[in-house]
C-alpha cells in the first residue's frame, strides 16, 4: 500500500489517522493486513509489534542506503533506536521463527502429495453373521465372516471452488442377500465383493455456475444422496447405520449411473436439485446408452427452515428396459424389487424426508416413499403396482463420550402393497429394527457394534425372524 486511504476500516476522523498516514506514506510500514484492513481496535502481541518494527527498520535502512538520510528526523531515529533495543529479543526470535518457517515450507513443498490434490482414505474391518432360518427353510446356513473394504479418495481442486474426485476401492464384504438369507432385507450398509480387486468407485467433477448453482458431471459411482441431502444423520456407511435400508430412502438408489446434476439455491432456505443418470450410458447397443436404456430422472426441493428443522420433497422417474429390474434399490422384498418380474418397467416415485434437531445430542429424522410401477412388456403389460416404504431414526451424538454416536431405526422396507398381478403382492408387513453404538477410540479410529432385526422377512408372517449382528472397525485419514 502507498496510501492510508487504502485501509478500508480507517477514516480521516480517526484519532490515529495522521500517525498512520505518516507510517504508511512516509516509511511504508505498519500497512495493515492483506485484506486491506488495519484492525486498530484489537490487541497487539509483542511479536506482532516486533514484525511491524522490523518492517520499519528495513525501510529506514533502504532510505539511508539511498542517501536520503535528510528525509529522516533525528528524533525519529532516536525513537527507533530505543525501540530496537527494547525489542531486540523479540526481533531475534521473530527472525528465527521466520527462518524455521521457511525451512518447513520448503520441506513441505518437496514432500507434499500434490499442490492441487488431497488424499483421504478409509478402511473397514468387520466381523458379522446372520441368525435365524433362511426364508423358506428351517435352518440357519450362514457362518460368521471377517471381511474388509478399503477406499482411497483423490480430491483435486483447480480453482478452490471445484472438485474432481477419483476414488479407488477394493472390498470382499459378501452381500447377505436373497441368495444367502432368502431376502435383501438383511444386507449390510457397506457390502460388496470385488474379490479384493481395486477399481474406480467414484469419478465425478463438481463445479460452481455463478454464486448460487452447483453442477456435477458424474462418470461413475457417487450416489444421488450426495447431490440432494438425505437428511439422515445416520447415513454414513462407515460411521453410521449398519444396514443398507437404514442409510437413506431407496429413491436415491434407483437413480444411478453416469449423468449430470444441478443444485440451485433460490434462497438460503430453499434449494432445488435435479439429476439425470443412466446405468449403461457407455454401452452403444440398443436399449442402452445415455437415453435409450435404464435411465433415471430425479428432483428434490429442500427446505432449510432453521438450523434445527429441514425437510425435502422429491420425485423420480425411472425406466428399466427389461434386465436387472431393481425398483427398490436392492432393499425390500422380491415383489417390491421386481413387481412384474424381469420385464420392462416404468416407475414414478414420490417421497419426503425430514430431520429435526431437538438438541445437539438428539436428532429425529425419517422418510416415507411411494412408488407407482407399470409393466411395459410381457404378459402383464399395462399392469400397475403400488410400493411403499418408511423409516424413523433417532440419533444421539456424543452419547457417553465425545465423537460417539448411538442410533436407533425402525421402519418398513419396500413392500408391494398392491399389484394387478396378485401372485406378486406382499400380504403381510416386515418391520426393520436397528440399533448401533459407535465408539470413537481416536480421531481416526472408531468401533461400532450393531445389530438389526427383520420381523416377518419378505413381508411374510410365515417366515421366521432374522437377526444380523456385526462389529465394524473404521480407520480414516
Amino acid at each position: 500500500m502507498t496510501s492510508v486511504s487504502q485501509l478500508t476500516d480507517v477514516k480521516p476522523t480517526d484519532w490515529a489517522f495522521q500517525a498512520l498516514r505518516s507510517l504508511v506514506e512516509r516509511y511504508g510500514c505498519i500497512v495493515g493486513y492483506p485484506d486491506k484492513t488495519f484492525r486498530g481496535n484489537r490487541a497487539l502481541t509483542r511479536y506482532e509489534f516486533a514484525a511491524g518494527l522490523n518492517a520499519c527498520l528495513d525501510k529506514i535502512q533502504e532510505l539511508i542506503a539511498a542517501a536520503t538520510a535528510d528525509f529522516l528526523k533525528k528524533d525519529d531515529l532516536e525513537v527507533v533506536k530505543r525501540l530496537q533495543e527494547e525489542f531486540a529479543t523479540e526481533l531475534a526470535a521473530l527472525r528465527g521463527r521466520v527462518e524455521a518457517l521457511e525451512v518447513r515450507t520448503a520441506t513441505l513443498e518437496k514432500q507434499q502429495f500434490s499442490p492441487t490434490t488431497k488424499l483421504t482414505g478409509e478402511a473397514i474391518f468387520t466381523i458379522a453373521d446372520t441368525f435365524g432360518d433362511v426364508v423358506g427353510q428351517s435352518d440357519d446356513s450362514t457362518e460368521a465372516i471377517f471381511a474388509y473394504r478399503a477406499r482411497l479418495n483423490f480430491n483435486t481442486s483447480f480453482t478452490g471452488k471445484d472438485q474432481l474426485r477419483i476414488r479407488l476401492q477394493g472390498r470382499n464384504v459378501p452381500e447377505f442377500n436373497r441368495a444367502i438369507t432368502g431376502t435383501n432385507m438383511t444386507r449390510l450398509s457397506f457390502d460388496g465383493d470385488s474379490g479384493g480387486n481395486v477399481g474406480i468407485d467414484d469419478l465425478f467433477y463438481r463445479f460452481p455456475i455463478g454464486s448460487k448453482t452447483t453442477a456435477w458431471l458424474i462418470a461413475n459411482g457417487y450416489g444421488t444422496e450426495n447431490l440432494a441431502p438425505s437428511l439422515n444423520p445416520l447415513e454414513s456407511d462407515g460411521q453410521g447405520a449398519v444396514s443398507r435400508f437404514a442409510r437413506f430412502s431407496p429413491i436415491y438408489r434407483i437413480v444411478e449411473g453416469a449423468g449430470f446434476g444441478l443444485a440451485h439455491k433460490f434462497t438460503d432456505a430453499i434449494e432445488l436439485t435435479v439429476a439425470y443418470r443412466a446405468r449403461n450410458a457407455n454401452n452403444p447397443a440398443e436399449k442402452n446408452g445415455l437415453f435409450d436404456g435404464n435411465y433415471g430422472a430425479f428432483s428434490q426441493l429442500t427446505f432449510n427452515l432453521s438450523q434445527d428443522f429441514r425437510f425435502g420433497l422429491h420425485y423420480a422417474n425411472v425406466y428399466f428396459p427389461g434386465s436387472n429390474v431393481n425398483v427398490s434399490g436392492g432393499t425390500g422384498s422380491l415383489f417390491a424389487q421386481r413387481p412384474f418380474g424381469n420385464v420392462a418397467t416404468l416407475t414414478n416415485t414420490y417421497g419426503a424426508v425430514a430431520s429435526y434437531r431437538f438438541s445437539p445430542k438428539f436428532i429425529l429424522s425419517g422418510w416415507v416413499g411411494y412408488t407407482d410401477a407399470e409393466a411395459r412388456s410381457g404378459i402383464n403389460r399395462g399392469g400397475d403396482a403400488s410400493i411403499w416404504n418408511w423409516l424413523v431414526s433417532l440419533a444421539f451424538p456424543d452419547l457417553g463420550s465425545k465423537g460417539a454416536l448411538a442410533g436407533i431405526s425402525v421402519g418398513m422396507p419396500p413392500r408391494a402393497a398392491e399389484n394387478d398381478v396378485r401372485t406378486r403382492r406382499d400380504r403381510d408387513v416386515s418391520i426393520h429394527l436397528e440399533a448401533f453404538y459407535r465408539y470413537r477410540v481416536t480421531d481416526n479410529i472408531s468401533i461400532t457394534p450393531g445389530l438389526f432385526v427383520i420381523f416377518n422377512p419378505e413381508h411374510n408372517s410365515a417366515n421366521n425372524t432374522q437377526l444380523v449382528g456385526l462389529i465394524r472397525t473404521t480407520f480414516s485419514f
